[in-house]
């Protein structure tokens, strides 16, 4: 049995970029190093808002690219808390492409990201307690 990919985004919106010629590789695809780092940039805003405080991105788990970006498509990142430890946050994110010049959206990216919370000092600090 294969699993159908969701139709909609899962998570909050939290980065919206358009991709540009600057950012292609020789086959004029979107280099999936731009991706990731709208991905890791896309995760450290969240990873800010939960743990109110400064964080590091410190893993990358289980990254697929599932189809290309190409040039004038807007990538939109949405991210989604997966899971928290005493200093670390799990943060899944995803990343779909509206096509240029149409309304079609795609999933072309997903991956689960592990931050950690740090002090002014860049050492661990405990997440602080959500109400």
């Amino acid at each position: 049995m294969t699993e159908k990919a969701p139709a909609e985004p899962e998570g909050e919106l939290t980065v919206r970029t358009i991709a540009m010629p600057a950012d292609t590789n020789a086959n004029g695809d979107i280099f999936g190093g731009w991706v990731m780092s709208r991905m890791d940039q896309a995760g450290g805003i969240a990873g800010v808002e939960r743990s109110q405080g400064r964080v590091v991105t410190v893993a990358v788990d289980a990254m697929t690219f599932i189809r290309p970006v190409r040039v004038g498509d807007v990538l939109s990142v949405y991210t989604r808390l997966a899971g928290t430890g005493r200093t670390s946050l799990k943060i899944q994110i995803e990343a779909w492409a509206t096509r240029f010049q149409s309304r079609h959206h795609e999933k072309v990216t997903e991956a689960t990201f592990t931050f950690v919370a740090i002090d002014d000092e860049g050492r661990p600090r405990p997440l602080p307690v959500q109400p």
